[in-house]
């Protein structure tokens, strides 16, 4: 069949699928010798990709500047959308297929018009709303959704086109339309797309001069496909002076643009796209249902809430399309929509509740579909050395977030963390650690693994420091060692480059690490930078990497906070105190890894260390927090006799204390837990004898430090200490006494059988056996 005399102009809505069965339909009819379609010119030599069996929408067009890969643009493709519809057609049938919108190499410039339809990437503003036609259109039918008037007249209009035959009826009749709007709006209006005054005649301009072009190619057999907003203005008589005068003088930069995947929930309004839609995922089932979309529909919910546990049946899914079908007749509709359907299924399957509903929103509605590239498709070396470690280590990305849970001392697992390690490092955040169910051995990791679209950006601007995923790590990791300023940012580094195996890198890292410690005098910063230290040598010895260096440095950096400390904690503040007493809770749980084999100097840390705390807890003017915490280190350590603690308490809250200092003091000492006062009721009658002593006119102030302290404790806890003290001191013999009081815990006397039978699961659990025995 003979092309049509005149281009036909195929007015679309993007990503609606009514659009594209009806594109399909005019394409069938008109047979055009060549289909121009809006978009980036750039990628005509990718458009052969789309008809490859690995090539799966949603998909987009990714440009971005060959020098700044982070600014960058996309023009998503779902399996609905009109371009996508006409690409494959064109593809299918052996048609020549160009685009024909604005060069990304001008949309990226600075300051340049840009395309309407392409979503920024991050980072980018966003456009500024402007004049949705479709909401103008649907208000003119009555309609205050434009969503609903849409699916009314295009999606519902399953054959693709009028009874009468004509597929192109219908796109006459978008275009007259826009030709009003236009009339009352102004050229510049648009269709949601957003941008400044001119931006919409620039793109026009030039599509109609690439449209001159494929006529005097082709002929006038043409078909173009575009937002129906632009029609009017590419059937407009213009000269080609008056147009070329307009591209004159627009700045240009050199752009790359390869197809990248794409997810149905950013098509989605909530992601900030301008031409996105609402409901995707119901989209894609009207485009992909047979015939009897409703009822397939509530098959599809029915089966998602069961496998959530929720107690749908048969019967179920017909009354919710009896009831969607008799919402669509009692609302004038010819065919039941998404809002007809959510309130059936609201009503019948999720009995009222917007809980499952929510669910189906999220999960259907919406949907987790990502959308898959071939092989074939360009890529920098990144990206191809990141797919196959991908194969390789069966990490499929996926859309919707998915916990993975590594053993490290198994291969495989360890190497899935250094790679996700590694992309964290390049700013490339596929995976969020998080903390572990299963226990909080360093063997252990868990990840949260979400592919998002703009993943493809962030890998275009890693792909400058190289061309495998290691080597890009590893420069980019030598990089920030030279620019970091800070001693913290360099042992937070140090960790980085241990969890991700970067060995190359560290002796740059080690240098910077022992420049900025020698430079560094502040005791808050080195004992800020200490704990990462020595995690890193701790996950070292899990993965079996070679953390020599670091042990060296981490000891140093010890001695210097042991000489250091005692001063840096007089003359503080409560705001400084406070946080110099996480930093002394911080040193020694470091130091209690740090003193092992293997680390210089370690044989007497430890006692190095207790001598410290032991100076901190009996030094008068330091505040009360420091005081009390280190007191409290120490009696854990058992390098403190108990009655030494009570000593040491007894001062704290003596009357000649101030009142503030004192609840520091206890503050300090039980931290978040209060058992040892359960359990000592000698310390117990202490606190209670100094806090029912405090003057009336003192006790205001130190109530909210003592609230603060007792609801840290557990819910147990406090109600142990309430009911010993209500039933008041126990006497010189503690436990025997609370024994006598009937006070739960405690016993007259020891009952050695009872203890004895408990000794066999301790052996176990500590792996010894006792002297001349089988440990049973």
């Amino acid at each position: 069949m003979s092309g049509p005399a005149a281009p036909a102009l195929l007015g679309v809505r993007h990503h609606g699928p009514g659009s594209a069965r009806a594109v399909v339909a005019a394409l069938d009819q008109c047979r055009p010798g060549a289909v121009l379609i809006e978009g980036p010119p750039e990628a005509d030599a990718l458009v052969h990709l789309a008809a490859e069996e690995g090539m799966r929408p949603p998909v987009a067009l990714l440009a971005h500047v060959s020098d700044d890969p982070g600014r960058a643009a996309f023009w998503p493709f779902a399996a609905f959308s009109p371009e996508w519809a006409a690409l494959r057609w064109a593809l299918a049938h052996d048609v020549p297929v160009r685009f024909i919108d604005l060069p990304a190499a001008n949309s990226l410039a600075a300051g340049g018009p840009g395309g309407e339809e392409p979503e920024p990437a991050p980072g980018d503003p966003h456009p500024a709303p402007r004049l949705d036609p479709l909401a103008a259109l649907a208000g003119a039918a009555g309609y205050d959704d434009p969503e609903r008037w849409w699916e009314d007249v295009v999606e519902h209009a399953r054959d693709g086109g009028p009874a009468g035959g004509d597929a192109l009826a219908p796109f006459r009749a978008i275009a007259e339309a826009m030709a009003e709007l236009r009339t009352t709006y102004g050229d510049d209006g648009g269709d949601g797309g957003g941008g400044g005054a001119g931006r919409d005649t620039v793109r026009e301009a030039h599509m109609r001069l690439k449209l001159r072009e494929a006529r005097r190619e082709f002929g006038d057999g043409i078909a173009v496909v575009c937002g129906a907003w632009h029609v009017p203005a590419l059937a407009e008589k213009r000269t080609v002076t008056a147009d070329r005068q307009l591209l004159k003088g627009l700045p240009k930069v050199k752009a790359e643009t390869v197809w990248v995947p794409w997810t149905h929930r950013r098509l989605s309004r909530h992601s900030g796209y301008g031409a996105g839609i609402t409901s995707p995922g119901w989209y894609g089932h009207l485009f992909h249902a047979p015939d009897r979309p409703v009822e397939r529909w509530m098959t599809t919910v029915a089966r998602l809430l069961r496998e959530e546990d929720h107690l749908v049946s048969s019967a179920h899914v017909i009354e919710a399309v009896r009831l969607a079908d008799t919402l669509a007749a009692l609302r004038g509709r010819p065919l039941a929509g998404l809002t007809e359907t959510t309130d059936a299924i609201r009503a019948v399957m999720c009995e009222g509740s917007d809980v499952p509903l929510a669910l189906v929103r999220d999960r259907l509605v919406i949907g987790d579909v990502l959308g898959e590239v071939p092989d074939s498709a360009p890529a920098s070396p990144l990206q191809r050395d990141l797919t196959r470690l991908q194969r390789t280590l069966r990490l499929k990305p996926e859309a919707a977030g998915r916990d993975w849970e590594f053993d490290l001392r198994k291969d495989t697992d360890a190497t899935r963390s250094r790679l996700l390690h590694r992309l964290r490092l390049l700013g490339v955040g596929w995976g969020e650690p998080v903390r572990s169910r299963g226990g909080l051995g360093t063997f252990r990791e868990t990840w949260r693994l979400c592919w998002e679209p703009e993943l493809a950006v962030r890998l275009a601007e890693a792909a400058v420091w190289g061309t495998t995923v290691e080597s890009a790590a590893t420069a980019r990791a030598q990089s920030l060692a030279h620019e970091a300023k800070a001693l913290a940012d360099v042992t937070t580094l140090a960790e980085q480059c241990l969890l991700a195996g970067l060995g190359e890198a560290l002796p740059v890292v080690m240098r910077a690490l022992s420049e900025r410690a020698a430079l560094d005098t502040d005791v808050g910063h080195l004992a800020q930078a200490l704990p990462a230290l020595v995690r890193s040598l701790r996950y070292g010895d899990v993965r079996r990497t070679d953390a020599t260096a670091l042990g060296e440095v981490a000891a140093g950096l010890a001695e210097r906070v042991f000489v250091g400390l005692p001063a840096a904690c007089s003359g503080l503040d409560a705001d400084a105190a406070a946080r110099m007493r996480e930093h002394v809770d911080a040193v020694h749980q470091a130091v209690g890894l740090l003193a092992g084999p293997g680390v210089p100097g370690e044989s007497g840390m430890r006692e190095r260390w207790a001598a410290v705390l032991t100076v901190l807890a009996g030094r008068d003017g330091l505040p009360g927090g420091i005081r009390g915490r280190a007191a409290r280190l120490l009696l854990d350590d058992g390098k403190l006799a108990e009655g030494e603690a009570g000593r040491l308490m007894g001062l704290a809250l003596s009357a000649g204390a101030a009142p503030a200092d004192a609840a520091a003091w206890i503050e300090g000492f039980l931290g978040s837990g209060g058992s040892l006062l359960i359990h000592d009721p000698r310390l117990l009658a202490l606190v209670d004898d100094w806090l029912t002593g405090v003057p009336p006119d003192a006790f205001t102030g130190v109530l909210p430090l003592l609230r603060r302290t007792f609801s840290a404790f557990e819910a147990g806890v406090r109600r142990a200490l309430g009911e010993q003290v209500r039933r008041g001191p126990a006497g010189e013999d503690p436990d025997r006494a609370a024994g006598e009081k009937g006070i739960p815990g405690f016993g007259a006397v020891l009952d050695e059988e009872r203890a004895e039978a408990v000794l066999p699961t301790m052996r176990l659990l500590l792996g010894t056996t006792p002297t001349g025995g089988t440990g049973r």
